[in-house]
């Protein structure tokens, strides 16, 4: 090293220098790349800023732009075809199969990855040993929104009393997790989905649970049609929703999920039907002009305890409580006959349920589950007109009639089932357990003349005990080859059933099989084919046993088959999957083929003024399905493409005002797409169509085919403003005439603070389209049905982050 000293006073300096060369080691130099979409194992994540626009103001929302995930028009999420099994923050799960109410109402801004979780177990004790097909996400939030009270209020007001107000208030720390919401709104919003998943959960096949399919049963429902149709444009409503959920961490072993969920909802839904019926040399027109008021308070609670008693050992609790009380009332004008229907039912449900796992050994878990529910269903009904002179000619002064029910509901299970892992992967499965089920079913029919009660007609009440005990055994068994697998399940039941039908008892003590055969081939990496074949033989329940006639609407009437049934079916699925999440291009079809040896049809008598159906048993049915999902990113246009294709083919039996039996034939075709852009800039558009038609075979045949198109704009002017156009056009080809029907709503933002106060403007059916007609067809008539939609509103919006 040369070192030279300089003075100021030196004007010119000189010096020759020669360099030598000289090796030497360079510090190491990392360069990573983040990338939108990374997969490890059966974890694929998705950076959430590549997908989203900024315009997204829910999880629903965010999660309708991560490729491969699927929101069905109710909000049901999907990967591929699978419905997921739940939707957790941070690994944690709240709302179980109700993960609507989470995805419906928590803010996105907070989201910071998505990771959809394949071959997911419920239960950790079993990752590695259980064969899971199951699908779970996790949405992983911003460092920033953790541990720390964080959260929104919006508030929107507009013409003609709508309005709309929502909160969310969140701590997700390490060790306890809270989140409360609220949402109140007249605009026709949904916030919760269908609250029985949160209630009643459904789990197929799922290990350490039983009874989840078990519910009691309701006959009457005053209820809006469900349309291929948003539901917020029908939904008159005046909803008002509080959910209260924490999640503690006492312990290291300890772990406490809380939930309270109230819900109070008004909702009016406007109808106007006009049905061609031809039964069988019985033709005749009816007209309704129909007027639904439904009210509805639910409250329900859940505590969920976990408890790892060691590495190895696991007890689980789950106890919840439901009370729902529901006023319906109609004003009906039926063939220019003023109606009314009320009915007032109540449902109560106490529902718990306790498991215990012990992993053994490495790879063999032995689970024991418990479960009681009890729940009563009564229902009292009413209508203000007297339409069944013809059955009962002997009663000329009745003019209205009523109707009580209950359903007392009883069930207990219990369960033990082993998993054991094979050296080679082979996986062998056992479960033995018993459930028992108690039906009390009672039903009063009565004619009256104003407040005086007339009688009580025989053949129209039902006194109804029916007790199903099944013990199981259950076996499953995988025989791993590498690329296959081949998957053999035989399932033993002894059944005890008891039937106290009128006074009269039955006993009956069938004894049947259900064998299961499946095979999974991973051809390569990009090319799997999964197939089953089974045999089902299944217990009718106790709406399929009652003896006398029940009332089911306000004109309508039907009955059991009076006796025992066991029903017998074969069915054949095969799923073919081609590509990765990653990848550009992603395909998933889906076949399945039921052949039902064994079904219950209904003999019925049509007239104008009323219907009766009874049940009876009928051989060989059969149901054939075929869908196809695929999606293919475009990378020179930045945009995402999906193709839906299905076509369904259903075939029953059935007669109709003493007709032979008569064959109906249904056919569904639908076909649409979908073209999501992912620019960057300031532009992205989302459009799209479907195509559905229809079609009914019987001695004559019905088609017609409906289109759906949808063009959705979003421009981002600057970092603070936005605004979202969404049009929607839909043609009813059945329709001779006013057979389209345009909407177009909007939507603006403005960014007031960075990150803490937004102002908006939000306008629906800017057309101010008041109401559209559909066209359906059945096998004994067409119907031409108008319905009334919310009008043109504006709303003026204000959040609040904080």
């Amino acid at each position: 090293m040369l070192s030279i000293d300089l003075t100021a006073e030196d004007e010119i300096v000189q010096f020759n220098v020669v360099l030598h060369e000289k090796a030497m080691a360079l510090d190491e130099v990392f360069i990573a790349a983040e990338k939108p979409i990374s997969v490890q194992k059966d974890t694929i994540t998705f950076k959430t800023k590549y997908f989203a626009n900024g315009t997204e103001q829910t999880v629903e929302e965010l999660l309708e732009k991560i490729p491969g995930l699927n929101i069905d028009s109710d909000g049901k999420i999907k990967v591929g075809n699978q419905e997921i099994e739940k939707l957790m923050v941070d690994g944690d799960d709240f709302f179980e199969k109700g993960y609507k109410i989470l995805s419906k109402n928590m803010p996105a801004y907070v989201i910071d990855e998505v990771e959809v979780l394949k071959n997911y177990s419920n239960n950790h004790l079993l990752k590695g040993v259980e064969d899971s097909d199951k699908v779970a996400l996790n949405l992983k939030l911003d460092e920033s929104a953790k541990r720390i009270w964080f959260g929104n209020i919006q508030t929107s007001l507009g013409n003609d009393n709508f309005y709309e107000l929502k909160g969310n208030l969140m701590n997700f720390g390490k060790k306890n997790k809270y989140y409360f919401l609220t949402n109140l709104n007249s605009i026709g919003k949904d916030a919760t989905g269908d609250i029985q998943n949160l209630i009643n959960p459904f789990r197929l096949n799922d290990p350490g649970h039983i009874g989840d399919h078990q519910n009691a049963n309701t006959l009457i429902n005053l209820s809006a049609t469900q349309l291929d149709f948003k539901k917020s444009r029908t939904n008159f409503n005046n909803a008002e929703l509080v959910s209260l959920n924490a999640i503690f961490n006492p312990t290291e072993k300890l772990k406490i999920k809380a939930l309270g969920f109230f819900n109070w909802d008004e909702t009016n839904f406007y109808r106007k039907t006009t049905d061609v019926v031809y039964a069988n040399g019985t033709d005749f027109i009816n007209i309704e002009d129909y007027k639904l008021r439904k009210k509805a308070n639910t409250a329900f609670g859940k505590i969920d305890a976990t408890y790892n008693i060691s590495e190895i050992e696991m007890l689980e609790s789950t106890t919840k409580f439901n009370i729902s009380a529901y006023q319906d009332g109609s004003n009906l004008v039926f063939n220019g006959l003023n109606t009314t229907e009320n009915l007032n039912d109540k449902n109560t449900r106490f529902d718990q349920s306790i498991n215990y796992t012990n992993k053994f050994k490495d790879k063999r878990v032995l689970l024991l589950t418990g479960r009681l529910i009890d729940e009563n269903t009564p229902q009292n009904y009413s209508v203000n007109q007297f339409l069944f002179q013809d059955l009962f000619p002997d009663e000329s002064t009745a003019n209205n009639v009523k109707q009580y029910s209950a359903n007392h509901m009883q069930f207990v299970g219990v369960n033990a089932h082993l998993l054991d892992r094979k050296e080679n992967e082979n996986l062998l499965e056992l479960q033995l357990g018993n459930t028992f089920r108690k039906d009390k079913l009672n039903t009063t029919f009565s004619l009256y003349d104003e407040n005086l009660l007339l009688e009580n007609p025989t053949g129209y009440q039902n006194r109804i005990t029916y007790t199903v005990n099944d013990l199981y055994l259950k076996s499953k068994y995988i025989l791993d080859l590498n690329t296959f697998k081949i998957i053999g399940k035989l399932d033993l039941h002894q059944l005890f059933n008891e039937l106290e039908n009128n006074e009269h008892s039955d006993n009956q003590r069938p004894f049947f099989v259900n064998p299961s055969l499946g095979l999974d081939w991973k051809i390569n990496n990009k090319n799997k084919i999964t197939s089953t074949y089974s045999y089902n033989t299944t217990n009718v329940g106790v709406l399929d046993v009652y003896s006398d006639y029940v009332l089911t609407s306000f004109r309508s009437f039907s009955k059991g088959t009076s006796g025992f049934n066991q029903l017998d079916a074969s069915s054949i699925t095969v799923n073919y999957m081609f590509g990765n999440w990653s990848d550009r291009f992603f395909a998933n079809t889906f076949f399945v083929y039921t052949k039902n040896h064994d079904f219950l049809s209904t003999q019925s008598i049509v007239e104008q003024n009323y219907s009766q159906s009874e049940k009876i048993r009928i051989h060989d049915r059969s149901f054939f399905s075929i869908s196809s999902k695929l999606d293919y990113y475009f990378k020179s246009i930045s945009s995402n493409l999906k193709l839906d294709l299905g076509y369904t083919k259903s075939e029953f039996k059935n007669s109709v005002n003493n007709s032979a039996l008569r064959q109906v034939t249904s056919h569904n075709y639908n076909y649409g797409f979908e073209l999501r852009s992912g620019f960057g800039g300031v532009f992205n558009y989302h459009l799209g169509t479907k195509w559905t038609t229809s079609k009914i075979e019987t001695t004559i045949a019905n088609s017609f085919t409906d289109t759906i198109s949808f063009l959705d704009l979003t421009f981002m002017l600057s970092e603070i403003v936005d605004v979202q156009l969404q049009s929607e056009r839909y043609y009813f080809g059945s329709l001779t005439s006013k057979n389209e029907y345009y909407f177009l709503d909007f939507e603006a933002n403005y960014q007031f603070v960075e990150s803490k106060i937004k102002i908006g403007v939000t306008g629906k059916n800017l057309l101010n389209t008041k109401q559209f007609r559909k066209y359906t067809v059945s096998d004994i008539s067409t119907s031409s049905i108008e319905y009334r939609l919310l009008p043109r509103y504006i709303l003026l919006k204000l959040e609040y982050r904080f």
